[in-house]
């Protein structure tokens, strides 16, 4: 057996612990017996979900099967003492490497909620039409992420600016490690470009905050009074189907203690913008918790720094050069467009190992 074979042999077995993997096939097998209920599809929603969660499921398993069963198809080709055979089973076992980094990938999303949904809100900065613009644009970036991820991507809130853009949008990413993907882009984003709405052609510089949180479903350790929330209901001006724009069916809800607003207008009842809001809400509460732990450790290298302004953590050059820098990690491209297309593995792959180290 060749020793490089024998590597990736061990490191399957280790990941396979990590990921406990024996679980992770009961799981799938509840799940599937589950779903082949007669009455499964009569919860719709709740269905619709598990399906998912199967579906996550089931791929995580037959990934590392599968590279297991390579290696020990190699294995037995590797007994024979042909020079073709062994040139050929090198070159798979070179494939198989590369192949086995890209999955290993995986082991650095082991936070907590790493594995959940994620719900994002992007908001633009002081400058008007520019600015809502930049949110747009980052909007769309991380829409072009998940959806190449196999993710889906729907809009909870939103409010457009008069010219161009959103001067703020609220959407929710499902999918297997969607938080875990998506947490590097949290904090001020800032672009340097000539402007498209300036006759003079000037540069200008507009700055956006993207907030990543975890779809959290409801425990005891975030806590929400009732006598603790404000619930408003207001006239929809969203799309969520026929009769949405006459009713009172968006839902505000303020968080006296912490003056934290959400509010909700996609969905197509007052009670869904309710619940969905309720899920936005504990997902920022958690969030500020987070913020005040790290604040109170330092973990955050030294200084603590919030996703403020003025607090940018990453910077899009688009004139008079090209370039995409990372301010925690340092990681940097000149390929500015690829990473507004969508292009965010390298940037959360560095992220993943800065917060690490």
């Amino acid at each position: 057996m060749s020793e490089r074979l024998q590597n990736l042999r061990e490191k399957i077995k280790k990941i396979k612990k990590l990921l406990k993997f024996s679980d992770l096939e009961k799981k799938m097998s509840a799940l599937e017996e589950e779903m082949n209920a007669p009455d499964f599809w009569s919860r719709k929603a709740e269905a619709q979900n598990i399906s998912e969660d199967y579906k996550d499921i089931k791929k995580e398993v037959e990934r590392w099967n599968e590279i297991e069963q390579k290696v020990k198809d190699l294995e037995e080709l590797a007994i024979s003492g042909d020079a073709e055979i062994k040139k050929e089973v090198d070159a798979q076992t070179s494939e198989l490497e590369k192949q086995f980094s890209d999955y290993e990938f995986v082991l650095l999303l082991n936070g907590p909620y790493d594995r959940s949904n994620a719900i994002i809100a992007i908001h633009a900065g002081s400058g008007g039409t520019e600015a809502q613009d930049w949110a747009e644009m980052l909007t769309r970036m991380v829409m072009r992420f998940s959806e190449k991820q196999g993710w889906t991507t729907r809009i909870v809130d939103e409010s457009r600016g008069a010219e161009a853009g959103y001067k703020s949008i609220m959407f929710e990413v499902k999918g297997a490690y969607a938080f875990g993907y998506l947490k590097s882009e949290h904090g001020v984003h800032r672009l340097v470009r000539i402007s498209p709405f300036d006759a003079e052609k000037m540069r200008h510089t507009s700055f956006a905050l993207i907030e990543v949180l975890p779809e959290i479903e409801e425990t005891a350790e975030i806590e929400i009074k009732p006598e603790d929330l404000r619930i408003d209901t207001f006239m929809s001006g969203g799309k969520g189907g026929q009769s949405v724009n006459t009713t009172y069916s968006a839902v505000r809800i303020v968080h006296l203690p912490t003056n934290i607003t959400v509010q909700c207008q996609n969905e197509r009842s007052q009670q869904q913008n309710k619940e969905m809001a309720m899920k936005i809400l504990r997902a920022r509460l958690h969030r500020l918790e987070e913020e005040k732990r790290a604040k109170e450790r330092q973990e955050l290298r030294g200084e603590y720094k919030s996703a403020e302004w003025g607090n940018q953590i990453r910077s899009y050059v688009l004139h008079p050069y090209h370039l995409v820098k990372d301010h925690r990690t340092d990681y940097e491209s000149t390929d500015p467009e690829s990473v507004l297309e969508g292009e965010l593995l390298p940037l959360s792959e560095a992220y993943l190992k800065w917060i690490k180290k």
